[in-house]
């Protein structure tokens, strides 16, 4: 650590640009430091896909300073780096490809950035690298590992070898190992949130259609947005103001003002034995510390309800049918899949059908051990629905959701909902298109995995969420920092640090 000059695992782009205003560091000194620590340690994690070719980012970072000596800022985040999940569309010119994790995209070629790139590139952040996911964010099979995918192959989490969460693995340990300040995932149910979780991070899932996510792979118009991960939640206002588009003034503030919670037992809702197996005496640890920290906070005067009643997902039904992946197999037939292939301007496939035929082409790199398989892409290729009974349960999905969940937020009379990350609440944010945010709870004492509380609030009150985030990061210990002296390189790692 002492030749950096900054430590890369604890260090905030708060910090980062106060340390730029002051002269002390410049971008090309900010992204030379990040370099270094991905050499020294994404060989053991494998978080990135690609990286930016090194000379290209000097001279952009090297750009941005020159703009900043002549008194000239794009915004918050001027000569920042910043990572991107493999699923979001940078150009060609970039150097690096959009993937989804598939090899049937490896060669493709995009026209343009998503609009979101563009967006946080006028404000001038810095695109560090493109991190790993889990294949077609976690489409291809339900059998795969979350952060595997074909092309990328098997992202670790710093805090704990074990599943290190949703598709947007590789985002959020891009983060924790101190490659970056900053990502961007992409949610369905849960991608953003549960990697957020298990590395300790403070993370926001805007609400579904505030954020223009054209270009960038998803599942589902009605569930999927864009959100930024980070150490901190004052890193994140700002760059959710970007990908929103208009200001959150309260954010930062960290009076209780207005501000009531609504926690639910733990013991009700948890993913259960089948879904996360527990080492013993795990779940009694999470419970304990949950708990702690609903005390901590009423202790710190906050205006809180424990427990609070939500309505059983059993219960987000459409005429008492299950809705939630019929509407995303067809969606991805018939819409999200061929309207994201049609943003590149070459590519060996043009279709769901044509990616499903290149994968049993090219089997020994498209379909390989551990995963050999495409169920959920055939599903999807099968599926035989109409349009008008799909929008039929689009629209009684959506209202449903939104129904079970004010029912908690105007009996209880709180503005947000919080449970264990690990939990099936986000499966009802995800279909009420409601935001959703991660803060770090703690670590699990047998094998130092991090876990976390999950946040729902109704439709645009982002700020709402990052007021309590904000309150929660200033109440309580800071965020645990991984070891990574203790973390062997994968075997037959590709080294991506040699551009």
């Amino acid at each position: 650590m002492s030749t950096l000059l900054f430590d890369p695992l604890t260090t905030t782009t708060v910090e980062l640009q106060q340390r730029l205003a002051s002269g002390k560091l410049n971008s090309v000194q900010i992204i030379e430091t990040y370099l270094t620590q991905i050499d020294a340690h994404n060989p053991a994690l494998n978080a990135f896909i690609s990286l930016a070719p090194r000379d290209a980012l000097r001279s952009i970072a090297a750009a941005l300073d020159a703009e900043r000596a002549a008194g000239s800022l794009r915004g918050p985040f001027h000569g920042i780096p910043i990572v991107l999940k493999d699923s979001i569309m940078t150009a060609s010119e970039l150097g690096m490809p959009t993937t989804a994790g598939s090899f049937a995209l490896a060669q493709a070629k995009c026209k343009k950035n998503a609009p979101l790139v563009e967006k946080l590139i006028d404000t001038g952040l810095i695109i560090l690298g493109k991190a790993n996911l889990t294949e077609f964010c976690g489409l291809k099979t339900s059998a795969m590992m979350p952060g595997w995918s074909a092309y990328g192959g098997q992202t670790l989490s710093p805090k704990c070898a074990q599943s290190p969460g949703g598709s947007s693995t590789g985002p959020a340990v891009a983060i924790a190992a101190g490659f970056a300040p900053l990502s961007i995932g992409t949610e369905t149910t849960g991608s953003i949130m549960v990697p957020a979780s298990r590395n300790a991070l403070y993370a926001i899932k805007p609400t579904v259609g505030d954020v223009d996510i054209k270009g960038v792979f998803s599942l589902s118009e009605l569930y999927d947005s864009a959100g930024p991960m980070a150490k901190s939640t004052h890193d994140l206002v700002p760059v959710t103001e970007i990908l929103l588009g208009r200001k959150l003034t309260s954010a930062g503030q960290k009076n209780w003002q207005g501000l009531s919670v609504g926690f639910v037992d733990p013991r009700v809702w948890n993913l259960g034995d089948s879904m996360c197996r527990h080492h013993e005496g795990t779940a009694e640890e999470m419970i304990e510390t949950y708990e702690r920290v609903v005390s901590k906070l009423k202790e710190a005067g906050g205006d809180l309800r424990y427990p609070v009643v939500v309505p059983d997902v059993s219960e987000l039904t459409v005429d008492g049918k299950e809705a939630f992946m019929k509407i995303a197999f067809w969606d991805c037939k018939n819409r999200t899949i061929d309207n994201f292939l049609k943003e590149y301007e070459e590519s060996p496939v043009r279709s769901l059908a044509d990616i499903v035929k290149f994968n049993e082409e090219h089997k020994d790199d498209a379909l390989p051990h551990p995963f050999p398989d495409q169920s959920d892409l055939h599903k999807c290729l099968d599926n035989t629905d109409e349009e008008e009974e799909i929008e039929f349960l689009k629209k009684g999905l959506r209202a449903k959701a939104r129904q079970l969940l004010d029912s908690t937020f105007d009996t209880e009379g709180v503005s947000i909902i919080a449970a264990p990350t690990d939990s099936a609440l986000l499966i009802h944010g995800a279909a009420a298109g409601y935001p959703t945010a991660n803060v770090p709870l703690g670590i699990l004492s047998y094998n130092g995995r991090a876990y976390g509380i999950c946040l729902i609030a109704k439709a645009g009150e982002e700020e709402t969420l990052l007021r309590f985030m904000s309150i929660f990061e200033n109440t309580l210990p800071p965020r645990p920092v991984p070891d990574l002296g203790k973390l062997d390189p994968i075997p037959g790692h590709k080294n991506i640090g040699s551009q």
